[in-house]
């Protein structure tokens, strides 16, 4: 049940008019109940306090541009926010990782069907990978597609050498994830996440991750929580156990890279290019690496003063990148 200093703090918001105060109050009664292990009833609070916030900013913003949620308070510093436009459409992956995408936003976007079998949708999501190879864009897509701000994490503010500061400002975050619906990226969670016994292990990275362990385990938010590292093999087991889902993440094939290069040179003649002999040549390049590779290659187009660009002109950039 809440606390008696809540119910009173609800009631004079209420009287005040004051519903910026009214939904705050409301949001900390919804997390007393969570840690109380009434997570059912957690949830069905928070569901209506996005109603009601939603409704409020669908009334105050109606035809207006949207008002980026911008951190407050001890806040500042650990997350930086922003609207992401990215879709699925940017994302080039394989038919698997997109069907695990497409149901994951599925289930967002019905959460309501699911929650009224006391279930909950997939929203803590643990992506690994090579670097490049669109975990970042996988969180901005998904924010996009679900028109939910894009929190990222900045693990050099929140990572400190002091005893107790770092699981402090965790518990902050993990507030503003029960309170602000949306995507919450932990990127290079590695640093976060490392094996409790590792040898400069003196105590505090077992601390660290004992924390976020029972701060993932607690949570039955609505938010979209990400973790993505490109080093696996470094995170303890037991983290494994916390994600609703592991996406994989790999160098792209041939078809992907060469679907990246005709993407990216769309706006160019690229008439005659010999897409099957760069693919071979851009093997061990990243996503990332092969739009640059592109981009590369239209700059070069452009300070040529010429429309079309060739087989010749690729392949020195991706040589260029390959260096």
């Amino acid at each position: 049940m809440a606390k008696a200093d809540q119910i009173v703090a609800l009631l004079k918001s209420y009287e005040e008019n004051d519903e910026t105060r009214f939904l705050s109050v409301a949001t900390q009664i919804a997390a007393h109940e969570a840690r109380q292990g009434h997570k059912a009833v957690a949830r069905e609070l928070r569901d209506l306090i996005d109603t009601v916030k939603e409704k409020r900013s669908s009334m105050s913003f109606k035809g207006s541009a949207v008002p980026i949620i911008r951190p407050k308070g001890e806040l500042v510093g650990l997350l930086s926010a922003s609207y992401s436009k990215s879709r699925l459409r940017d994302l080039v992956i394989t038919s698997t990782l997109r069907e695990r995408l497409d149901r994951i936003l599925l289930e967002h976007r019905q959460r309501d069907k699911i929650q009224a079998f006391n279930l909950v949708p997939r929203h803590k999501i643990l992506l690994v990978g090579p670097p490049g190879t669109g975990k970042t864009l996988t969180a901005k897509v998904l924010a996009g597609e679900l028109q939910i701000p894009l929190f990222s994490i900045r693990m050099e503010s929140v990572i400190t050498k002091f005893m107790g500061e770092t699981a402090a400002k965790l518990r902050l975050i993990f507030d503003a994830i029960t309170q602000t619906r949306g995507v919450y990226l932990f990127d290079e969670f590695d640093a976060l996440g490392s094996h409790r016994n590792t040898d400069n292990d003196v105590g505090e990275v077992r601390r660290i991750l004992n924390s976020f362990l029972q701060f993932m385990e607690e949570d039955c938010s609505t938010s979209v929580i990400i973790a993505a590292t490109n080093h696996p093999s470094l995170l303890d087991n037991a983290l494994f156990r916390r994600f609703d889902d592991v996406l994989e993440y790999s160098l792209p094939d041939n078809d992907r890279i060469i679907d990246l290069l005709t993407s990216s040179l769309a706006r160019f003649d690229t008439e005659g290019v010999d897409w099957s002999v760069i693919a071979e040549k851009a093997c061990d390049l990243s996503h990332a690496e092969v739009v640059q590779v592109a981009q590369d290659a239209a700059k070069n187009a452009i300070l040529l003063n010429q429309e079309k660009i060739n087989t010749k002109m690729i392949i020195s950039a991706v040589a260029e990148k390959i260096k």
